[in-house]
């Protein structure tokens, strides 16, 4: 590799975009770089489970063409990126739902939103990246593909479920990819891959779901972004955000935050819950986090502890996450054996329980989880009632290890006390009860390995969270601190 590829896998998406538009930098020559960088590094990291180099390189070119005749260009014009191998979708290309293989020769039809909208801004898909299965785990890995490794510590996990995203950003494959979120799916990895996770305010950016329009608030699931930058994932809500008649919750606005942003956080309350209430945290990352925190109070910001009155335990909000995740994939399963494919077969033990448990289930309990997660709802939103933002650990713990292929799950116990290994070690689902907008940031390292921090704000107030990010990067910059960018794997 190149100096010059170096330099050019170094840059954030809105750098590229500039320079392209400026005729410094080529399409085609971003596009080969970050090509080649995939080609040496992906077998060491497997972020991605498919790749369309000739779709790309084809489109870089009609790229280069129309900077070259003056067109109009979109505001992400030659930029690679990467959609998610879940319910993602391109025409012609694979969707394996999360490394199914009853789905492995399962080809798309339509183009899901995402790639719909940044392909119409000018970005130039690459491929797609790994994800569990269904995306019921905040780890990455699955029997079709195995796991996706952390670029921090390859015996470790890049967390999930946008995990192939997640390594492929932070290792320079591509300056942004697709992270989509239902309890934590774009905050876990990027919180494990020192990397800025964006998930907006339910509704900023529409979630297009069939055959039931309703299913994403079961909990509530997002677009979001994986960044190395904060500018990267304002640039990139830009261009998802906007009304959507096909989602049933879309906002009808688009605001713009490009250029807005403040360089103190002056006036800002910060409520600051070392634990959520409920949830056991590894010493050295509650550590790391109090750190960063710090950060935001030297900004400006006043910083208090709070209590936020949660009654139920992190066991029972992580079995309703469970509940509410698994009759959203039911339906997925229904659809599929209608169209003559059996997806239980695939399905991990632990997610198949979840799911056999909600063709049996009362009504009564679809209520009582209701009740439980206003309850969740209702404490959040008291929070708001005096502070401008919320902040927490984003995960209780480092990276764990990779287990055999396809089992790796999170920690069964953190600081001593059990948790459930699909989900109950991240701070982050609780969230997805809401719909609040939150982003992980980079919060340090313990021993070697990232740790994040969460910052929640009121629901529709997208840019608090992202004024916050902005002015915490801006005092603790991180986007140097990538092993791609200092020691090459050969």
């Amino acid at each position: 590799m190149t100096a010059t590829d170096v330099n050019i896998l170094r840059l954030s998406a809105a750098q590229l975009a500039r320079r392209i538009s400026e005729r410094e930098l080529s399409p085609i020559e971003v596009v080969d770089a970050c090509i080649d960088q995939i080609e040496r590094r992906d077998p060491h990291l497997n972020a991605f489970v498919f790749t369309d180099f000739e779709h790309a390189r084809t489109t870089a070119r009609a790229a280069e063409q129309a900077v070259v005749s003056g067109e109009q260009l979109g505001p992400l014009h030659g930029v690679p990126t990467a959609i998610k191998d879940l319910y993602d979708s391109r025409p012609g290309w694979p969707s394996t739902l999360g490394g199914m293989p009853s789905l492995q020769n399962f080809r798309a039809s339509d183009h899901c939103l995402w790639a719909e909208r940044m392909e119409r801004a000018g970005a130039i898909l690459l491929g797609k990246t790994n994800s569990p299965v269904l995306g019921f785990r905040g780890v990455t890995d699955n029997q079709l593909f195995g796991p996706t490794r952390n670029p921090f510590d390859v015996t470790r996990n890049s967390g999930g479920s946008s995990g192939g995203a997640a390594a492929a950003v932070a290792d320079g494959m591509v300056p942004f990819a697709e992270g989509t979120d239902g309890g934590g799916s774009v905050r876990i990895p990027a919180a494990w891959c020192n990397l800025y996770g964006f998930k907006p305010s339910a509704g900023r950016v529409p979630v297009v779901m069939r055959p039931n329009a309703f299913g994403a608030t079961q909990p509530f699931v997002h677009e979001g972004l994986i960044t190395r930058t904060v500018e990267d994932a304002v640039l990139g809500l830009h261009v998802l955000a906007g009304y959507d008649a096909r989602d049933p919750f879309s906002l009808d606005e688009r605001p713009d935050y490009r250029g807005t942003f403040p360089d103190s956080l002056n006036g800002y309350r910060i409520a600051y819950s070392a634990d959520f209430d409920i949830f056991p945290v590894d010493g050295k990352v509650a550590t790391a986090v109090e750190k960063a925190v710090q950060i935001l109070a030297d900004a400006g910001a006043s910083v208090e502890p709070v209590r936020l009155g949660l009654t139920y335990d992190q066991h029972q909000l992580s079995d309703l996450w469970c509940r509410m995740m698994a009759r959203m994939i039911r339906d997925a399963v229904v659809g599929f054996r209608q169209a003559g494919i059996d997806l239980i077969q695939d399905l991990p033990p632990a997610l198949r329980k979840w799911v056999d448990a909600s063709f049996t289930e009362s009504p009564l309990q679809a209520s009582e989880d209701a009740s439980m997660r206003t309850h969740v709802f209702d404490a959040i939103q008291h929070v708001f009632d005096k502070y401008d933002l919320l902040i927490t650990p984003t995960v209780a713990t480092p990276p764990v290890p990779n287990g055999p292929r396809g089992e790796t799950v999170g920690p069964t116990q953190v600081a001593g006390v059990n948790v459930d290994p699909l989900i109950g070690w991240a701070l982050t689902y609780p969230v997805n009860f809401t719909g609040h907008p939150a982003a992980s940031l980079p919060a340090g390292f313990v021993n070697g390995l990232p740790v994040g921090m969460q910052v929640i704000g009121r629901r529709r107030a997208d840019w608090d969270v992202l004024a916050a990010s902005v002015v915490f990067e801006q005092r603790a910059p991180w986007r140097e601190h990538y092993p791609f960018l200092t020691d090459y794997i050969s």
